[in-house]
């Protein structure tokens, strides 16, 4: 009998589980973010936050980062000018385009 399907997959309790935030940025190059956060918050705002590119979509990009720190990403965002349009608690929940049908022109170009 095979050991490894005897194992059981570890799973984080929900109390030690990183509460993150998820952010949807209208920028294409996701060196423009890294060196907005770098430039505002430093390389241990950078670590304490601990931002993550997660993917790219709808001609955007999608971020993450802990949520007490979650003030001071989008806050160096907004000096280098970059357009951050929704923050979410899930991914599913950023893809959503609920605020479509009241401001069409939001996810174009």
């Amino acid at each position: 009998m095979n050991s490894m399907a005897k194992l059981k997959k570890l799973k984080l309790k929900p109390s030690a589980r990183d509460n993150r935030r998820y952010f949807f940025v209208k920028e294409k190059k996701k060196e423009k973010i890294e060196k907005a956060i770098l430039d505002y918050v430093g390389i241990l705002g950078m670590a304490k936050s601990a931002y993550l590119f997660v993917d790219e979509w709808n001609e955007g990009i999608i971020g993450s980062c802990l949520r007490e720190e979650l003030n001071d990403i989008l806050a160096s965002l907004v000096f280098a000018n970059i357009k951050v349009l929704r923050v979410s608690g899930t991914i599913k929940g950023l893809k959503t385009k609920k605020d479509l049908k009241t401001n069409p022109d939001l996810y174009k170009g």
